[in-house]
């Protein structure tokens, strides 16, 4: 997919300044697992900023639009299965008229940090992903923006499925409270302020 479409039908008025995706697995079944932090954490700032999700079937995503300052904020969750997070994205950009990729943020769960940690990082490879290896591919581009939250290893590489699809107890459960509270201040910094200031908040935390 080229980032703008040619002959695509445009946003009409003012253009999204970021377009923030949150990845999950749709359905109460996946609810509040590991693996749908970053859909929880775009839930939070929309919620902070007054903002009512409504179903796109067209973009195949929840969608809802806020300010942050003078900026205009898109946030969404695709209700694609995580492996299929790239096919909301054709519809989203030419929803939201979004400029570029280095304006689009996608929050996801990661096994490589611990509970809690978070990491915001620009471009860089998958880490075995599949929301975000279907985002790479459908943007044919990796210089997005990623927003990492940290949900641990599993206790054992065979229980990696059902570790990502469980819901965190215990520690892990209130470390994940704390992080997704900060996750969506990084995303009001980051709109704000930009990826250096958001990147200070986010990276040296935990």
């Amino acid at each position: 997919m080229a980032w703008r479409r040619p002959g695509a039908q445009q946003r009409r008025g003012t253009p999204a300044d970021f377009l923030v995706l949150g990845l999950a697995n749709p359905g109460a079944h996946y609810a509040h697992t590991r693996h749908n932090v970053g859909a929880d954490a775009v839930r939070i700032e929309a919620d902070r900023r007054g903002g009512t999700f409504k179903i796109e079937p067209r973009q195949r995503a929840e969608l809802c639009e806020v300010n942050v300052g003078d900026a205009r904020l898109a946030l969404a969750i695709p209700t694609t299965y995580m492996n299929e997070s790239g096919a909301a994205l054709p519809g989203l950009i030419e929803r939201t008229g979004l400029a570029s990729p280095e304006r689009l943020l996608v929050v996801h769960d990661e096994l490589d940090l611990e509970p809690g940690r978070l990491q915001l990082k620009v471009g860089g490879g998958i880490a075995g992903h599949n929301g975000l290896r279907s985002i790479k591919n459908t943007l044919d581009t990796a210089d997005f923006l990623r927003l990492r939250i940290g949900v641990g290893k599993p206790p054992s590489k065979e229980a990696g499925a059902n570790w990502v699809l469980s819901r965190p107890k215990g520690e892990d459960a209130e470390l994940l409270r704390v992080a997704l509270a900060l996750a969506a201040d990084v995303i009001e910094v980051l709109v704000a302020d930009g990826v250096d200031r958001a990147m200070m908040l986010a990276n040296t935390r935990g």
